[in-house]
């Protein structure tokens, strides 16, 4: 592809944390152990949310696709990540990075719009228990999964289009460790100040909007909580509800951060700190915290394990 003076443009240079030598080796040891345990999260949530019928609820079915995009996304940006660690040549083709950075996008878009129906389906639960049934039936489950999926793609689409045709004029080091907008947009040799204002719109609907539909959810469920009389009951829920805002606080916040900035200001170090948090913290704090507690999950699990045992031994 010819994008530098006439040159043919083979891939990008993903410095990422070359600028800390003595950082890859404990770097690679830590991305590589929270990344199997987000596998074994995630991939144990999706597992018994398919086989266990007592799971097959509105509350679980959007978990289960939570918990598929976090793998999805761990998948698109770690392994490549701890291949550069042991490389010297740290690169990532054309097609790869235009992949990475279409999926990784995509899959942060539906993450964010998907937040906002979890809120919503624990508002419903707790705040019209006896119309739950009826307000999230499962047609309507489908549809706002569809949803998700179909606004964060198709925003992925049209920002993976308007960042990959910019010129490079010849530049090819990323400073970052995935191919990402703000990264793409810095290394630019043109005026992207129409790119970080559309870049800014889109990231306010997908970040600040749900954020708030959030907020607004949680607010209203504590105030329901406010009214159960039992002292014990009140700290339990307050305990899962604080719980679920923290994962929520850290997702959304680290991506505030990093998307509702001009790129002139990024500072790389930070950024690259803050990027790991929403790309492998995040994906293993879902399966801990939304699971951590919840007595249906620790009854799958234990069936699901009394079975195997069983079928073993017969």
């Amino acid at each position: 592809m010819d994008r530098a003076n006439g040159s043919t443009f083979s891939g990008f240079i993903l410095l990422g944390f070359s600028n800390r030598p003595h950082l890859e080796t404990a770097l690679f040891v830590v991305i590589l152990v929270i990344y199997f345990l987000s596998f074994l999260g995630n991939g144990t949530i999706i597992l018994l949310s398919m086989v266990d019928a007592r799971l097959h609820t509105p509350m679980y079915f959007f978990l289960s696709n939570l918990s598929f995009m976090d793998l999805c996304l761990t998948t698109c940006t770690v392994p490549q990540t701890l291949v550069n660690f042991k490389e010297k040549a740290k690169t990532i083709t054309y097609g790869g990075c235009v992949t990475q950075l279409f999926i990784a996008l995509g899959l942060g878009g539906v993450e964010c719009v998907l937040l906002s129906v979890m809120a919503y389906d624990r508002y419903a639960a707790v705040c019209r228990p006896l119309h739950y049934t009826t307000i999230m039936h499962p047609q309507l489950c489908l549809q706002l999964i569809v949803t998700a999926w179909l606004t964060g793609f198709g925003n992925s689409v049209v920002q993976t289009a308007l960042t990959m045709t910019l010129p490079l004029c010849g530049k090819n080091q990323l400073d970052h460790f995935f191919c990402e907008v703000p990264v793409m947009l810095k290394l630019a040799c043109t005026d992207t100040s129409i790119n970080e204002a559309e870049l800014f719109a889109v990231s306010v609907f997908f970040l600040v909007v749900p954020l708030s539909l959030i907020l607004v959810s949680y607010g209203h469920i504590t105030r329901a909580v406010l009214k159960i009389k039992s002292a014990q009951g009140r700290r339990k829920a307050f305990g899962t509800c604080g719980s679920h805002l923290m994962v929520v606080i850290i997702f959304f916040g680290t991506l505030i951060s990093m998307y509702l900035q001009p790129p002139s200001s990024y500072s790389q170090d930070l950024n690259k700190s803050i990027a790991l948090f929403y790309t492998l913290v995040t994906p293993l704090l879902n399966p801990l915290i939304y699971t951590l507690r919840n007595k249906e999950v620790h009854g799958a699990l234990r069936r699901l394990v009394g079975r195997t045992a069983e079928s073993r031994e017969s």
